[in-house]
């Protein structure tokens, strides 16, 4: 099967891979859409097990970028970066100036911030070659880590889901988090201080008990999150951990998590649908932090200061988008997954006319 032809495609203006043997890059950058303002998404490092696998990766997270950034309803399109390695073993300052030089050479048609295994201290190295990142300090216009502003709107929008959906209060529910590292370890600090009982999971020892030491969580192995009593699944790892295999297996009457690409697929969307389940759609509740980040690139090209105002109007629109979707998929009997992406597409499309 060509790129072309590849269903992660779908109408990707461009996917650039970059290549610097000294530094040890691989990577590759996708725009999918500059139609409502130059492509905005972090940069992910991740070990992936063949370049499809991060190619597949880069071109699911452009898209899903250009969807949630037209849900937040900001002037930036969608785009991704991954560098393939594992950030625990192959991070060099070289490795990430080479980054920032290939972050140059686009022009500015995208903004790069900080991602999974990807941290603003990593990313001040490439800044070093190149104006167009995000999420860092020492400037006015500076909006700094934006995983706290990520786990913010996850946070609102999954209490949302809570009080609408079950009728009931945080503070007597349980919520399952699938992974506690920059996003999902914020959300379990405020769920933990709103009164709900946490169960987590992490790949990472460490991240997982520094948690469940300031949370009291419950601490379950990876593979037994999806068996987690809880109404609520919260997840905020890896892409495509709702499928067929695992949804059965699902007590939770809510999902609602940071993670991008919740669904395997989109017949699954109809499954959670089918079996009663409220779905927050991903890309419409972990908005908070390219909000964050589309602060900063706004001061930058104004010159200005960053403005906590703004960041905080857009997070309450974006909470406001969400009981939307929940309302026109009960009063139309549809899956929230496919009204949060007809209004995404349909923001897209109005920028392009």
């Amino acid at each position: 099967m060509s790129i072309f032809e590849s269903p992660a495609f779908e109408d990707h203006e461009g996917v650039h891979a970059f290549f610097d043997p000294a530094a040890g890059l691989r990577c590759f950058i996708a725009i999918h859409s500059t139609a409502r303002g130059p492509a905005a998404g972090g940069c992910r490092m991740w070990p992936y097990p063949s370049d499809q696998a991060a190619l597949d990766d880069a071109l699911r997270l452009s898209r899903a970028m250009s969807y949630k950034n037209a849900v937040a309803d900001i002037d930036l399109g969608g785009g991704k970066a991954v560098i393939i390695g594992d950030s625990g073993r192959h991070k060099t300052p070289a490795l990430f100036e080479a980054f920032g030089r290939a972050v140059d050479g686009l022009r500015g048609r995208y903004w790069g911030a900080e991602d999974v295994g990807v941290s603003p201290a990593d990313l001040a190295h490439a800044a070093k070659h190149t104006r167009y990142i995000a999420g860092l300090e020492g400037h006015p216009a500076a909006s700094g880590d934006p995983s706290p502003l990520t786990a913010e709107g996850v946070f609102r929008g999954l209490k949302h889901c809570v009080e609408t959906a079950l009728g009931k209060d945080l503070a007597d529910g349980t919520v399952a988090v699938q992974g506690v590292g920059q996003v999902g370890g914020h959300l379990a600090d405020k769920l933990a201080a709103a009164g709900a009982k946490l169960i987590i999971t992490d790949v990472n020892p460490d991240a997982l008990e520094a948690v469940a030491r300031r949370t009291g969580a419950e601490v379950v192995s990876p593979s037994k999150i999806f068996d987690a009593d809880a109404e609520v699944f919260a997840p905020c790892a890896l892409g495509g951990p709702v499928s067929r295999e695992t949804l059965p297996r699902l007590k939770a009457k809510v999902i609602a998590g940071g993670a991008n690409n919740q669904l395997a697929d989109p017949a699954v969307g109809r499954a959670v649908f089918e079996r009663g389940i409220t779905y927050a759609p991903d890309f419409v509740i972990n908005g908070g932090g390219i909000i964050n980040v589309a602060a900063e690139i706004r001061a930058l090209e104004r010159g200005e200061a960053y403005d906590p105002a703004w960041v905080e109007g857009k997070i309450a629109r974006m909470i406001e988008t969400l009981a939307e979707v929940l309302a026109r998929s009960s009063s139309e009997e549809r899956p929230t997954h496919e009204i949060a992406l007809e209004i995404a597409k349909a923001r897209i499309a109005a920028a392009h006319r």
